[in-house]
């Protein structure tokens, strides 16, 4: 796997970048602060999104921006992958607006499933990322100041060992998961253990023979006494079909009764009625009367020879024609009216609005003349501040006057003299270990001289070597001593020199910043100076064009008053026409008042007609009436000689009697009844727990199947449980084997100190260097140099393991080493570049390096330039051919 390219807007310091990056060794280098790591943080957050960041998405952002787009190319085992995210920060919080994955397959949208899919495809989330494939700036010693269980769970996750640990769980779970339902299984079938005897001892089959026998007495007892309630129940009906015949007639008779008086009732009303409709008969004629009076006093005040609906008909047909010949003429002279009056206030407005743009055009004019004024001000200030750049040029390179070098030469100097004082720095801590040999063996043989024999073997010490050697060994030590001081005041002056060259290699830089700044400022002073030029000529045009507009506005306020005058005479007109129109209306009104009146005289006239027949209608009804009231006098009649009396009286006794006996034997079947529920329900209860009884049985089976069941799983898991720890330990084992392997072999390749033997890795990824003569140290007890140098080398060897595999080989991203030179010493660098020169060489497909040394520079394929502008604060990126960077 590769990247690409990358592109970033308004990501961080870049607002707007594009680079491709190759296969090899590519080199980011460039001032610090000036972006570096910002270009492999964006690749980073383009993979894994908010996970790849220490702090929010609003840092994510350019300051003062609202949205930033970050989109990363790679390729991965042949094929072609784009990512593109785009966060906005316009909000209480920045947040993913999109977040898109292209693959060669499908299309994948939404932040978390494109992380997902990532981790999927690297076999890595984003905190493997980093422990393996990215070394952060100021992280590389991350892995040895890890804690052994720490460094276990990094490189466990990274080579799946994980998978096995959580399939363990797993395991462990579902174990215990077993054990809880086995446990509750075995107390379940326990209880039903306790119901099933709880029920045998209540000899259910017993009390059931009981109870049914029971329930056969009372049945024949409910028997004997239901069919003595039919035959009560059938002298009951006699008697009250008797009664009830004697009933119907007497019901009959006062029916009859009512009957007649109602009709002897309705009779009267009915002719009440009559005489009112004969009274409404009259008050109707007076109504006409009334209204034909009126309809003759409104005819005298109209044009119309007639009253009828024909001539008025034909007279409003009349007055409607007029009328609309008016409001034609009406209509025709408001729309003239409202179309000047509509003209007059468009050429009003018209002027209104070249007034106000010209008016507009006045003050941006005077704006103008404001912002030139201002522009040139400005440009004073800029050539002064040109004046001042050129003045601190002179004094910094006025620094190299009495210097030792010529200006532009510090940077060799300095390096020159670093290289010295190392040089001393080595020497003079070989002379001090020597020198404390030296004055161990002397004061060794001042403590046998002063004790007269040698405290090892008891002899006299005349002639021991410790003794006749002491003058040399103090001489020895006299020679160290001045050598030393020498070696010192060699190394102080040196030091001194490295620090003037260091204040020269600085003035170098600040003669070049300042060259830079400069350069901005004089295109700056040129850019204000057409600026000033080109709005003092715009203002002038402005002014230009306000006066045209005051002459085109009085020419519209012209027009205005001359239409406003034409819609006055329409307007008149109007008047007129309305007059006329309201005269018409005022007849039409009265003609309908006539009309109107006409109609409520046929009205009363029906209503007189209508009451004339209600009256004959009534006299009618009324005969027939009388003809029903004389039948009903005779069956009344007739009526009154049927009725008994002494057979109805015999009847009403013999219903008494049987009725009384139903009473009582119905609280006896109650009785009865109720005894029956009871036994039925008893034996149902019965029933109920004999087959409760068999449930329990069966159930009881197959509880127990599923004991021995779970039993048996429960086994099973601890088994899986063992397995998934053994097979873990194991592989973990291999690796650790496999790793200890490839990184003795990465560090015996770039550490060139034969100070050390080989490094031991323990099953708890515990690390231990050895020397040469076999005494162990901890990492933490190297120097900063070898520190780092010994966790890179760790890093390479887990990237090569995790690139290999134990069984086969695993998709790897790119190497990348952010600033990894920044505990190093120049030896060591040296011994980083023949690191990734191993790294490619085993075939890592591309290695991206942050870095300012030379000597990494130098080893590239590609190198990647970026610089910040100090005005704009923005950095831009630049790729570059690594020969043409050498040449220059």
């Amino acid at each position: 796997m590769k990247f690409d390219r990358v592109r970033l807007r308004n990501f961080k310091c870049y607002a707007d970048a594009d680079l491709r990056l190759d296969a090899g060794v590519t080199v980011v280098h460039g001032l610090n602060g000036s972006g570096k790591s910002s270009l492999l943080e964006a690749c980073f957050f383009a993979l894994y999104g908010a996970k790849a960041l220490d702090r929010t998405l609003e840092d994510v952002v350019t300051l003062g921006e609202d949205e930033a787009e970050i989109e990363l190319w790679f390729s991965h085992e042949g094929g072609g992958y784009h990512v593109r995210r785009r966060i906005r920060a316009t909000g209480e919080r920045a947040k993913t607006a999109e977040c898109v994955l292209e693959t060669p397959d499908d299309t994948i949208e939404g932040a978390t499933d494109v992380r997902e899919t990532i981790a999927e495809l690297f076999r890595m989330d984003s905190e493997a990322f980093v422990n393996c494939a990215y070394v952060r700036q100021g992280e590389v010693n991350k892995l040895i100041n890890a804690t052994p269980a720490q460094r276990q769970d990094m490189i466990d996750d990274l080579l799946q060992l994980g998978k096995l640990e959580e399939y363990r769980e797993r395991a462990s779970d579902a174990r215990l998961g077993v054990k809880s339902v086995l446990d509750g299984k075995r107390e379940r079938l326990s209880g039903i253990d306790d119901q099933i005897a709880e029920k045998e001892d209540k000899n259910l089959h017993g009390r059931l023979n009981e109870l049914e026998s029971d329930l056969n007495s009372v049945e024949a007892d409910i028997e004997e006494y239901e069919d003595n309630r039919e035959t009560a129940r059938e002298t009951r009906d006699r008697a009250t079909e008797v009664l009830d015949s004697y009933e119907e007639k007497r019901e009959e008779l006062e029916s009859l009764e009512a009957d007649v008086e109602e009709l002897e009732d309705e009779i009267s009303a009915t002719e009440k009625e009559r005489t009112d409709h004969a009274d409404r008969v009259r008050e109707l004629r007076e109504t006409v009367e009334d209204l034909e009076a009126e309809i003759e006093s409104l005819s005298a005040e109209t044009e119309v020879e007639a009253t009828d609906e024909t001539a008025i008909e034909a007279r409003l047909e009349a007055l409607d024609a007029r009328d609309e010949t008016l409001a034609s003429e009406l209509g025709d002279a408001e729309t003239q009216a409202q179309m000047f009056a509509n003209q007059a206030d468009n050429l009003a407005d018209r002027a209104a609005e070249f007034e106000s743009r010209a008016e507009s055009k006045r003050a941006d004019a005077d704006e103008l003349e404001a912002e030139a004024d201002e522009a040139e001000r400005d440009l004073a200030e800029s050539r002064e501040k040109l004046d001042r750049l050129g003045d601190d040029i002179d004094a910094e390179k006025a620094t190299f006057d009495d210097a030792p070098v010529e200006f532009g030469a510090a940077a060799d100097r300095l390096e020159r003299l670093r290289d010295e004082r190392e040089e001393l720095r080595e020497r003079e801590q070989e002379l001090t270990a020597a020198l404390a040999s030296a004055r161990d063996s002397v004061a060794e043989a001042e403590e046998l001289l002063e004790a007269g024999k040698c405290p090892e073997c008891g002899q006299p010490v005349d002639g021991s070597p410790h003794v006749d050697s002491l003058d040399e060994e103090r001489e020895r030590v006299e020679s160290l001593e001045a050598e030393l001081e020498s070696v010192r005041e060699d190394r102080e002056e040196i030091e001194a020199d490295v620090e003037a060259a260091e204040r020269l290699r600085e003035a170098e830089q600040t003669v070049d910043s300042l060259q830079t700044n400069r350069e901005n400022v004089e295109q700056l002073v040129e850019t204000k100076a057409e600026a000033v030029e080109a709005k003092r000529a715009d203002a002038d045009q402005l002014r230009e064009e306000a006066e045209e507009l005051e002459a085109e506005a009085d020419e519209k306020r012209t027009d205005a008053d001359q239409l406003r005058e034409k819609a006055e005479a329409h307007r008149e007109t109007v008047e007129d026409l309305e007059a006329e129109r309201e005269e018409l209306a005022d007849k039409r009104e009265r003609l309908e008042e006539i009309r109107s009146l006409g109609e409520r005289v046929a009205d009363a006239e029906a209503d007189i007609e209508r009451h004339r027949e209600k009256r004959a209608s009534l006299e009618a009804v009324n005969d027939q009436r009388r003809e029903r009231l004389a039948d009903k006098r005779e069956r009344r009649a007739g009526l009154r000689e049927e009725y008994d009396e002494q057979k109805v009286a015999s009847a009403r006794e013999d219903k008494e009697r049987a009725e009384t006996y139903l009473e009582q034997v119905e609280a006896k079947l109650d009785e009865l009844r109720d005894r029956r529920n009871d036994l039925q329900s008893r034996i149902g209860g019965v029933k109920s727990e004999i087959g409760e009884l068999e449930s329990l049985r069966e159930r009881r089976e197959e509880v127990a199947e599923r004991v021995a069941s779970l039993e048996s799983l429960r086994e099973e898991t601890v088994d899986l449980q063992e397995m998934y720890g053994d097979l873990r330990a194991e592989l973990r084992q291999r690796n650790v084997d496999h790793l200890e392997e490839m990184l003795n072999e990465v560090f015996d390749l770039i550490y060139q100190n034969d100070s050390y033997a080989r490094i031991e890795l323990d099953g708890e990824y515990e690390l231990t260097v050895y020397q040469k003569d076999g005494e162990p140290l901890d990492p933490e007890q190297l120097s900063g140099g070898e520190r780092a140098l010994f966790n890179l080398s760790l890093r390479c060897a887990i990237y090569r393991l995790l690139a290999e595999g134990i069984e086969g080989g695993a998709p790897m991203p790119p190497l990348i080493l952010d600033e990894p030179t920044v505990f190093l010493d120049s030896g060591h660098v040296s011994q980083l570049v023949e690191l990734v020169e191993s790294m490619r060489d085993l075939g890592v497909e591309q290695i991206v390096v942050v870095s300012h040394d030379d000597e990494l520079v130098a080893a590239a394929d590609d190198l990647v330039r970026v610089e910040k502008d100090s005005v704009s604060n923005r950095s831009t990126v630049e790729r570059r051919e690594a020969a043409l960077e050498a040449a220059d």
